[in-house]
């Protein structure tokens, strides 16, 4: 285990626990079993990019990447921006959620983002996410206290989002990351730094024109943003370099017009992190018996990600390992993880929101059913949403986000 992962072990193993909700292994599978499968969960570096930051998306079961667009969707899809109503020429979303409050009362997760349209064709926008770790005590190996630390992470957004015809869009996410999490405080004898990294997203959106089901008007929509493509990061000089969360999000949302007044939308979600699946090594030598060595490249462990996966490695009756028939392609569709999300909204004032959220057991087991619901007044529009946990004793469970929204603007700018 390297100097990073010891870092990170101590500073914030009991966060990474919570986001994953498993044994995390950093070296090799763990032995554990669950249904014949072996538990395998993924880790990155700051997989803060990963969390929900808006309650509209927090209260759909994480669904995102299709659904109506707003300034949140500079996280979800930066495709959608230009696509937002012509009329909003300015808008802005700030949320907050108390972050997994089931365990501890000082981690919290803060959003702010805004969009500003340029004309019909073209937005731009920025986010900044900011994240808080609460409070570490740093202590030596007599347990002597070092000194006290509140670790954090941030990352910075710039975006553009560009019609390319009158039902498709692309966007281009640029992204700054900053991880402190020890504030120089030598560790193991070394010394250590805030990890750095820069990234990018590239992204669709596409919503057909309208169209008739059961003699009410309705639209599809399709989405898909790649996230978080970028380099490796580190926390001291000579630590192996870990990926960052590169992540895949396919989606759509149809959307019916139920009368004047009522509409409704269904969404579903499909998501894959974009990084290597950790081999089964042999517990004697070290040496890799199933899947591929995750040491490679960012494109190589991006490509490669959709074939890496070890499956359930056995031994027979002589002691020798063998790979179960169907394991590896059974691995690779338990790292898809679901979501799935309904909004209805009256008269464009209030709505009301569920969804929920299936992550396979052997890949962190992050279940869970969400609700919320928003109001509208004049220009402005608060959010709420809540986690209700499907899993024993999760600490995600009873989690609340807070959002708010303005929007700006008139058609004149546009003509």
């Amino acid at each position: 285990m390297n100097l990073y992962k010891s870092i990170l072990v101590k500073l914030s193993l009991i966060f990474l626990i919570l986001l994953f909700q498993s044994n995390l292994s950093f070296a090799q599978i763990s032995t554990q079993q669950l249904g014949g499968s072996q538990i395998n969960t993924i880790t990155t570096a700051v997989p803060f990019l990963l969390i929900s930051p808006d309650s509209r998306s927090g209260a759909m079961g994480d669904a995102g990447v299709a659904i109506s667009p707003d300034a949140n969707a500079i996280h979800w899809n930066p495709a959608k921006l230009v696509f937002i109503d012509p009329i909003k020429d300015v808008g802005f979303s700030m949320s907050y959620s108390p972050w997994l409050r089931a365990l501890v009362n000082d981690i919290n997760l803060a959003y702010l983002a805004g969009y500003k349209r340029l004309d019909r064709f073209s937005t731009i926008g920025a986010s900044l996410r900011y994240f808080s770790l609460g409070n570490i005590t740093f202590t030596d190996q007599f347990g002597t206290t070092i000194r006290d630390f509140k670790p954090n992470e941030f990352a910075f957004d710039v975006v553009y989002s560009r019609k390319l015809s009158d039902n498709l869009s692309a966007g281009l996410a640029a992204r700054y990351i900053y991880s402190n999490l020890t504030g120089g405080t030598s560790v193991g004898g070394a010394d250590t730094k805030p990890g750095q990294s820069a990234a990018a997203d590239l992204s669709i959106y596409y919503i057909s024109n309208p169209f008739d089901i059961a003699d009410k008007k309705s639209t599809i929509a399709f989405g898909t943003n790649i996230s978080n493509i970028g380099a490796k990061m580190a926390y001291t000089e000579n630590a192996e370099r870990d990926f960052i969360p590169t992540n895949l999000r396919l989606g759509s949302t149809i959307t019916t017009e139920l009368d004047e007044f009522n509409q409704f939308s269904f969404s579903f979600d499909v998501n894959k992190l974009l990084v290597p699946t950790n081999p089964y090594y042999d517990p004697n030598d070290g040496s890799i018996v199933s899947g591929k060595d995750p040491n490679v490249g960012v494109a190589s462990g991006i490509f490669g990600s959709f074939s890496d996966a070890p499956g359930n490695v056995l031994l027979d009756n002589n002691n020798n390992y063998y790979v179960e028939n169907g394991s590896k392609f059974n691995e690779e569709l338990n790292e898809l993880n679901l979501s799935l999300g309904a909004e209805f909204l009256y008269s464009e004032l209030f709505a009301l929101r569920a969804g929920y959220f299936h992550e396979h057991p052997t890949k962190g087991n992050r279940r869970f059913i969400s609700f919320g619901a928003g109001i509208k007044y004049k220009v402005l529009e608060l959010d709420l949403s809540y986690i209700l946990a499907l899993t024993q004793q999760s600490p995600l469970a009873n989690t609340i986000r807070f959002s708010i929204k303005l929007n700006m603007g008139s058609s004149e700018s546009n003509e």
